[in-house]
């Protein structure tokens, strides 16, 4: 069985209210237990950051790559003008 260690922690009134709040309406068995639930929550959210942050790393990698050659300002905006040009006569007319 693992052991488990006590500490200490300051919260605003209003953060141990809520979690008091949930712990009365039998949400979890104890403030101990809104807690934990409440840590997993942020490891969990902190390794999904992580994973996006790898992926959005890889793509502008394989971005940096590419052998393609760039674009000028000019094609950039080229082709931007036709994407818009393009949306336009797709929805554009329809909003007609």
């Amino acid at each position: 069985m693992q052991t488990a260690e006590k500490i200490s922690i300051t919260m605003p009134p209003e953060m141990v209210r809520a979690i008091r709040e949930s712990v009365e309406a039998g949400e979890f068995a104890s403030t101990s237990e809104a807690l934990r639930d409440a840590v997993r929550v942020w490891q969990r959210q902190r390794l999904e950051d992580a994973e996006r942050l790898i992926a959005i790393r890889a793509r502008v990698q394989r971005s940096l790559d590419d052998p393609r050659p760039d674009l000028t300002g000019e094609e950039l905006d080229a082709r931007l003008e036709q994407a818009f040009d393009e949306i336009d006569k797709e929805f554009g007319n329809a909003a007609s």
